[in-house]
């Protein structure tokens, strides 16, 4: 991989902590995205440095999470999270860890990370530091954790739902054992927020692969929300629009989800639950055509438009006639 390929912004920091005498590298996310030929969203930096050495070195800086090790840099208009190496120990709320210790080397930070795509860095001579296979991994295109998988989805339950993102997103399989131990700890997820739920879904469904959403669904995560396990078939999302109201109605329709149970935003939830308007196959001028004028058109289309709402699958000129028939807006035959 090619510093080239690093952004300025992201240059500079590591040559100010390097001329500091620190160790630092980009790691995670940007380098499995730019390995992968995409262009990453966000770029992270990890260091020997410690926190209040990272303040010290930088003018502009914002102490996001400085008991975790985290300061973030500006540096022109792009912020940058950068990281000391650390070991995390206890996850109780099976979200943070209850202790993190600084001083420790790069592999034993990378050992700490969710899946073996997101546990690579750039080092300085542009090789890059892969102790756990990433870039086997990224060629094989599997997401697996690193270490053991079920300890991983025990210390953030979140990282269920981050697996089934990064399969629908990058086009990947779960590795076998990751997917095991996916079904073994699914009742991780019921100590997770909604809000953090809601987000990680929500990049499953507007993916190129929303059907994955399905997994969850049948390995019972999403229960407290009112899908109950059960199989369910999602093959038809993805001819959807890529929209959140679009997907997200698709999927509780399949599922039973419960979009009310979940924290979003009130045009969501009004998208999701509004009755889908189809197409009605008689139009205006067909109902002209029929004999139909002024008034009784509007009235007539009205009764379709309430008819089709429930029954759907009758949206047909000719079995829509018979009904305008029956209900007396047409001669008998």
């Amino acid at each position: 991989m090619d510093w080239n390929q690093v952004p300025e912004p992201v240059r500079a920091c590591c040559g100010t902590l390097w001329r500091a005498g620190a160790e630092a590298l980009p790691v995670g996310g940007c380098v499995r995205d730019t390995l992968l030929g995409r262009t990453p969203g966000d770029w992270d930096v990890a260091t020997s440095a410690l926190p209040e050495e990272v303040l010290a070195l930088f003018p502009r800086t914002f102490p996001t999470g400085l008991r975790h090790g985290t300061v973030t840099v500006l540096l022109g208009d792009m912020p940058l999270e950068v990281t000391t190496f650390r070991r995390e120990e206890g996850y109780r709320d099976g979200r943070r860890p209850d202790a993190v210790t600084f001083g420790v080397g790069l592999r034993e930070d990378l050992s700490r990370r969710d899946f073996t795509i997101n546990a690579m860095a750039l080092a300085r001579d542009g090789s890059i530091a892969d102790p756990f296979g990433g870039q086997a991994d990224l060629a094989a295109g599997l997401v697996r954790c690193v270490g053991d998988p079920d300890r991983r989805f025990q210390e953030d339950g979140l990282r269920l739902l981050r697996a089934v993102r990064f399969a629908a997103q990058l086009g990947f399989a779960l590795e076998p054992e990751t997917a095991a131990a996916l079904a073994r700890n699914a009742g991780m997820l019921d100590k997770v927020s909604g809000e953090r739920i809601k987000a990680e879904l929500e990049k499953v469904l507007l993916s190129p692969r929303p059907e994955l959403a399905a997994l969850p669904v049948e390995l019972g995560m999403l229960s407290r929300f009112g899908a109950a396990p059960r199989r369910v078939d999602l093959s038809g999302l993805a001819a959807l629009p890529p929209t959140p109201g679009d997907r997200w109605r698709g999927l509780c329709r399949a599922s039973g989800l419960d979009i009310t149970a979940l924290p979003v935003e009130r045009r969501l939830r009004r998208a999701v639950l509004q009755p889908e308007t189809l197409p009605c196959a008689l139009t205006g001028r067909d109902l002209y055509a029929m004999g139909l004028r002024g008034g009784d058109i509007g009235a007539a289309r009205r009764a379709l438009e309430r008819y089709l709402a429930q029954y759907p699958e009758e949206n047909q000129p000719d079995i829509l006639q018979h009904k305008l028939r029956s209900w007396g807006f047409l001669p008998p035959e």
